[in-house]
C-alpha cells in the first residue's frame, strides 16, 4: 500500500510546550508505515507575509518563494493538521501569515477560474490550546479554517481543544482531551 501525506502547520512559539504536547498525543495515533508526515514550524520558518500584491491574480504563484516546498506538500497532502494555540482570539501573527498567503488558492479560484486550485481531496484536523474557560477564540478559529479550506479542496473534520492551560499549566494533557486527540487521529485514518 502507498504511504498517505500528512501536512502538519506548527504555530506556537514553544516547542515544547501544551500546542506541541497536543500535537504528539495526535500523532501517537498516526502509523508511520502508512502515512510520512511533514510539519512546517511557522515560528522557525520566518514566512513572509501576504503583501497582497496582485502577483497570484494571473499565474498559479506567489511573488514570495519561502512557501513553495509548503505548496508542493499541500498539494500532496492527504492529510492537513493545523496546530496553534489562541492568541487574542485567532491564530500567532506566524501562523497567520502563512494561512494569509494561502490567497493564492482564492485567486487561483476566483481570477483564474482553477476549479479546485487544489486537486486533491484532504482531510483536516485543528488542534488547538488556550489558557482561558472561553472557547469563543477556538471557534473564531475554527470558523477561520472552515472558510480558508473551501477553495482549498479541504474539509475540517476534526477539532481538538485543550482550555485552562494558564490554570493548570502543560504538565499532563486532560485525559478527555487525550482521548479526543487520539480518536480523531484514528478516525482520520480510517480514512486511509
Amino acid at each position: 500500500m502507498e504511504k498517505k501525506n500528512m501536512l502538519v502547520l506548527f504555530g506556537s512559539p514553544r516547542p515544547h510546550g501544551a500546542t506541541a504536547r497536543l500535537l504528539q498525543t495526535f500523532l501517537q495515533k498516526i502509523d508511520p508505515e502508512a502515512v510520512r508526515v511533514t510539519t512546517f514550524d511557522a515560528y522557525r520558518g520566518n514566512y513572509h507575509p501576504c503583501t497582497a500584491c496582485g502577483y497570484c491574480q494571473t499565474r498559479e504563484a506567489c511573488v514570495f518563494h519561502d512557501l513553495d516546498e509548503f505548496d508542493r506538500e499541500l498539494r500532496a497532502a492527504d492529510y492537513l493538521v493545523i496546530a496553534a494555540p489562541v492568541y487574542h482570539m485567532s491564530f500567532p501573527a506566524p501562523c497567520k501569515a502563512v494561512m494569509d498567503r494561502w490567497q493564492r488558492y482564492f485567486e487561483a479560484r476566483f481570477a483564474m477560474g482553477i476549479r479546485p486550485p487544489i486537486e486533491k481531496p484532504k482531510t483536516a484536523a485543528f488542534l488547538t490550546v488556550y489558557g482561558s474557560s472561553n472557547p469563543e477564540g477556538a471557534h473564531m478559529m475554527t470558523r477561520q479554517l472552515e472558510l480558508a479550506f473551501t477553495v482549498m479542496n479541504t474539509k475540517l473534520e476534526h477539532v481538538v481543544e485543550w482550555p485552562h492551560t494558564d490554570q493548570t499549566g502543560t504538565a499532563e494533557i486532560p485525559p478527555e482531551v487525550m482521548e479526543k486527540a487520539h480518536q480523531a487521529a484514528l478516525a482520520m485514518m480510517e480514512k486511509t
